[in-house]
């Protein structure tokens, strides 16, 4: 295997390519949304991403040249499939997720709704079959042991179908493209990576003075010779040990993104290419009719039943601890420290305190013991509060009313507070 430069890019390097990326996006619109996470995803029993022929002999190639590549990357057709694994550490989403929201399809939503459905690609090991002709044309399909839920993009019009249900979710117009990712043009909802892609330039959106980027050798992926860049963090305190990108040698595409914690063992998040073919997909790819007797909800409706509660657009705890439900909206957000130890320290609304043991009857059980399953009790000069934990993101939620969140250890969330007060 030739030897590849592994110096590291600047800061001015990786914002100059990140700016060609967003300028190629807007002009190609892109290139790769195939199915998550990343997010990404796919079925179990594929063959290994990582082929077992060795790694591949690659001319030299730079951090900069290399993350250059991938913003001057204009594939727009594809067709593969993408497994994805997230292990944050909580309990898994699936089947939480519907006892703890506001609502779900009993309660006059739809199974078949994006928003809802694809919170599920938060946990566990998931298959996806993915396809992309430019950027009007998108198909992301997961695939489990006895149904399958599609996302199809076609024009204007978006359809999504769960099988298992027989439920299909209709949008058109603007509502299709409001309703679902730009980045990549992946018909999903905001901030659902859904391939590696994705991942990539969230993750190159760190690069900075506070980031190491290096290539450290190369490797196959789905059959395909790539390079591996290596993003980590200078600094102590984050929860982030490396990310790994591999990058298609001949045409820029990442094809796997793997994110190892700094605590060490399995990944946190790891999704790629089990197979990828990049000649033009199928015009049947992208054409969905709903079967005989399928329930069908337009998007105007599904809209109007979450804004009258009957169902939640995203996860959240109905009733929990005080101050939760609106506190992404609450003024008063600070950031403490900069780059990978940046912690958010965020007031709650009207400064409610956040009690840490909620009366019986204010949290659902399953809610409660999510809860209390990744709760560690801190102290410090900030007074006393609960440090809710995952593998990734952590919150330090205080009996005064404030909560601290980042991507960043608990020690690290204990030291942000005692320095804001």
């Amino acid at each position: 295997m030739a030897p590849n430069d592994s110096a590291e890019t600047t800061g001015d390097a990786a914002d100059e390519a990140t700016g060609t990326m967003a300028g190629r996006r807007r002009a190609a619109r892109y290139v790769v949304p195939v199915a998550v996470a990343g997010v990404a995803a796919a079925t179990i029993g594929l063959v290994p991403a990582l082929a077992d022929s060795g790694d591949p002999d690659l001319p030299k190639i730079t951090a900069q040249q290399l993350i250059e590549r991938i913003a001057a990357s204009d594939t727009e057709q594809l067709s593969g499939t993408v497994k994805i694994s997230t292990d944050l550490g909580i309990p898994s989403l699936g089947g939480l997720a519907g006892s703890l929201a506001q609502g779900d399809g009993a309660h006059g939503g739809s199974s078949a709704d994006p928003q809802e459905k694809l919170t599920e690609l938060a946990s566990g090991t998931h298959t996806l079959r993915v396809a992309a002709d430019g950027p009007d044309k998108q198909r992301v399909s997961i695939l489990d042991s006895a149904a399958e839920y599609s996302v199809i993009r076609n024009g204007d019009q978006v359809w999504a179908y769960d099988s298992k249900s027989n439920e299909a979710y209709h949008a058109t117009g603007d509502k299709a493209s409001g309703h679902a990712e730009k980045r990549g043009g992946a018909t999903v909802p905001d901030g659902v990576p859904t391939t590696p892609k994705a991942f990539a330039e969230e993750a190159l959106k760190t690069a900075g003075p506070t980031t190491s980027v290096t290539v450290d050798g190369t490797a196959q992926v789905a059959g395909r010779d790539a390079y591996k860049l290596v993003i980590k963090p200078k600094q102590g305190g984050s929860t982030i040990g490396a990310i790994t990108i591999a990058v298609d040698a001949k045409n820029g595409v990442p094809l796997k993104f793997t994110l190892s914690p700094s605590s060490g063992g399995k990944a946190v998040i790891d999704a790629g290419f089990t197979g990828v073919d990049f000649a033009k997909p199928a015009g049947s790819s992208f054409t969905f009719t709903p079967p005989k007797g399928a329930k069908v909800t337009e998007a105007d409706d599904a809209k109007a039943q979450r804004q009258a509660g009957k169902q939640a657009p995203e996860f959240k705890v109905p009733g929990g601890p005080a101050g939760l439900d609106g506190l992404a909206g609450g003024k008063g957000v600070k950031v403490i420290g900069e780059g990978w130890s940046a912690v958010a320290e965020i007031e709650a609304p009207g400064g409610r305190a956040v009690p840490t043991s909620p009366k019986s009857g204010d949290v659902p059980p399953a809610a409660q013991q999510f809860l209390d399953s990744f709760g560690d009790k801190v102290t410090g000069k900030f007074g006393s509060g609960t440090v809710f934990k995952t593998r990734l993101v952590n919150a330090l939620m205080t009996d005064d009313g404030k909560v601290y969140v980042g991507l960043v250890t608990k020690d690290a969330l204990v030291r942000a507070a005692n320095s804001a007060n």
